[in-house]
């Protein structure tokens, strides 16, 4: 069954292109880089790192470089859609970096593979 849950926003319902790009558009504002993610199967791997640690072997593939210097939403979108077209049966993930802090600041999952044989998503 495709119920993985990565974090708050995999317990509402899948987010809408207009709502997506109010959360870029937040990302934007808050002097954050944009990054996308890619999985083929939505897993955390340990296959780097055998010490013990949160971020150990948490990293999915990335899509292209961060999108540095990004000021529009619209941007950021059309990467999306070329990382959904490439890749339609991956998980997709949008995430933000805060370069003076140094941290990822927010992450969230913006496709799942559609459903196989008769399972539900």
């Amino acid at each position: 069954m495709n119920n993985k849950k990565f974090e708050t926003m995999s317990y509402v319902p899948p987010l809408s292109q207009e709502s997506i790009a109010k959360e870029v558009d937040y990302i934007l504002s808050k002097g954050w880089v944009p990054c996308l993610e890619f999985d083929q199967e939505g897993a955390v791997h340990r296959t780097n790192s055998r010490i013990p640690g949160y971020y150990d072997g948490r990293y999915w593939t990335l899509w292209k470089l961060p999108m540095f210097g990004c000021t529009d939403s619209s941007q950021v979108l059309r990467e999306i859609e070329e990382c959904k077209n490439a890749y339609p049966n991956a998980y997709i993930k949008l995430i933000s970096f805060d370069g003076s802090r140094q941290c990822q600041c927010m992450s969230f999952v913006i496709q799942k593979p559609p459903p196989v044989g008769n399972e539900t998503a």
